[in-house]
């Protein structure tokens, strides 16, 4: 399968430097000049994953990134000038999966393409050869009020459906699978994304500190996710 790559960037050196790296390594890729553009683009031909600068004309990445969460579930991933880990913060916020600031390795980018990519449609569970599901066991996540079905891509608290992204669910689910394991950061990176990088960790905090606002998790007592300083993050056992 040949995936399609959106690029939203204004500058074109950027935007042609983004379309050789990513043609050459086997993408499909669509450029748009500006936001709006980008939304227009999404709309008529939804991409499989989008790389969007944040400051542009008519949309920016911010607006544009709500305006596809609205509709699009898939990877986005913001690549801007703008360095403050607010703006990263912010970034994730909004529904971006992952954010590389200015200057950047070309490879990189190619690198966190790929990874977001295999994280987003690992999610959506194994298929066949003909394409359709394999048949298996059903698996369902019990830890206290929380209910995680893998293959439902569902996640109930107490009953009520709780509205995550796929990295969210995917860290939810690597924590109820094995109650009271401490994951380092690392770990919970290649075990969720696949690959590694140093920057990582920052995303990976504001990935749980998301969750946990969603949980109406207390960082101070929590109910599910541990902070173990210096080690990691753990979900509490039923007994806890």
């Amino acid at each position: 399968m040949k995936y399609t790559v959106l690029v939203a960037e204004d500058d074109k050196d950027i935007a042609n430097l983004l379309k050789l790296y990513l043609t050459s390594s086997g993408y499909e890729v669509m450029v748009a000049g500006n936001g709006q553009e980008a939304y227009e683009m999404a709309v008529d031909n939804p991409p499989d994953i989008g790389i969007f600068d944040i400051m542009m004309d008519k949309m920016n990445g911010y607006e544009l990134t709500m305006k596809l969460r609205e509709k699009y579930s898939f990877p986005i991933i913001f690549l801007s000038a703008k360095n403050m880990d607010s703006d990263k913060i912010l970034g994730l916020d909004l529904g971006a999966d992952d954010y590389m600031t200015k200057p950047f390795n070309p490879l990189e980018v190619v690198a966190r393409v790929k990874s977001n990519l295999r994280r987003y449609y690992d999610l959506k569970g194994p298929a066949g050869q003909d394409g359709q599901e394999e048949s298996h066991e059903r698996e369902i996540l019990n830890v206290k009020d929380l209910v995680l079905d893998k293959d439902g891509k569902t996640v109930t608290q107490d009953g009520r459906e709780l509205v995550l992204t796929s990295t969210e669910f995917k860290i939810l689910a690597l924590l109820m699978k094995e109650p009271g394991r401490v994951f380092t950061k690392q770990q919970i990176c290649e075990n969720v994304i696949g690959d590694y990088f140093q920057s990582d960790d920052n995303s990976i905090m504001v990935h749980i500190s998301n969750l946990r606002d969603k949980l109406g998790d207390d960082f101070r007592h929590p109910k599910y996710i541990r902070n173990i300083r210096g080690l990691g993050y753990k979900i509490e056992k039923d007994d806890q």
